[in-house]
């Protein structure tokens, strides 16, 4: 089946155009186009939008805003960006971090989307239509979302404080086995006041680690301190079985992963 493309310079004409047919949005294309060359006929069209807003970056008194088509490639490379380049990284490879957006990521399915994961970490906000949502509830809802993504916005995490694996058979750019994002903000003393973790391929969608973050608060990030977290990360998890690994395989070698993040 033929594709046709169009272009709008804003994304109110864009989503009128999504809602007018069988259209799909292009952002950098890693899914949509790989899906059309699949045979997906679910769309006929795909519609993409020239705001350069939508590849800004801005970063003011440590809030960094994200352009929704802002690429894996400018986050990995921009220097005030360092403490996300991990979570970049891990998108692919070059090519494909050259193309690879940020508003594409939120609605890549398991076992894509480390990036999202991040972003659930660092409890980003999605933005779109004008009307911001805390990220959990953007996730929550994304497979009925009917507006186009416009950015995302966080704060800008202190040195130090988030960490980010992801583990995968193919190295260095291989589809996630699974991949955990951890956030923590500590006191003088070293001792955890928030926590923040989140799970890749452990769900259909990235999640929360409730249970091990409730473990991390008071605690230190010591052996003998995060064990509780550790022994409770498996918790409520759900991971599928797919061609890269097995429910049991995600489920056993999460602990270990999760420990090794926490004592990096």
């Amino acid at each position: 089946m033929p594709l046709s493309l169009r272009t709008f310079e804003t994304i109110p004409e864009a989503v009128a155009a999504l809602s007018a047919g069988s259209a799909r949005y292009l952002g950098g294309g890693t899914l949509a186009v790989r899906d059309a060359n699949e045979g997906d006929l679910s769309f006929d069209t795909l519609v993409r939008v020239t705001d350069p807003a939508l590849t800004r970056v801005e970063i003011k008194g440590g809030k960094v805003r994200l352009g929704a088509s802002v690429t894996m490639s400018a986050i990995l490379h921009h220097p005030d960006l360092a403490e996300l380049a991990p979570a970049a990284a891990a998108i692919g490879g070059p090519a494909i971090r050259n193309m690879a957006t940020v508003g594409g990521n939120l609605f890549a399915p398991t076992p894509y989307g480390d990036f999202a994961v991040a972003l659930l970490a660092l409890d980003a906000t999605v933005v779109a239509g004008g009307s911001p949502m805390g990220i959990e509830e953007f996730l929550g809802g994304r497979d009925n979302f009917k507006s186009i993504v416009s950015a995302v916005e966080f704060t800008l995490p202190a040195a130090g404080a988030f960490r980010f694996v992801k583990v995968s058979r193919v190295k260095p750019k291989g589809v996630s086995v699974l991949s955990i994002a951890n956030h923590v903000e500590s006191d003088a003393n070293g001792t955890i006041t928030r926590a923040r973790v989140a799970l890749g391929c452990m769900a259909d969608r990235p999640v929360r680690a409730r249970e091990a973050e409730r473990a991390l608060v008071g605690a230190t990030l010591t052996e003998d301190g995060i064990a509780p977290a550790v022994a409770a990360v498996s918790q409520a998890i759900n991971p599928p079985t797919d061609a890269v690994a097995s429910e049991w395989y995600r489920r056993e070698g999460l602990p270990g992963h999760f420990r090794r993040l926490l004592l990096r």
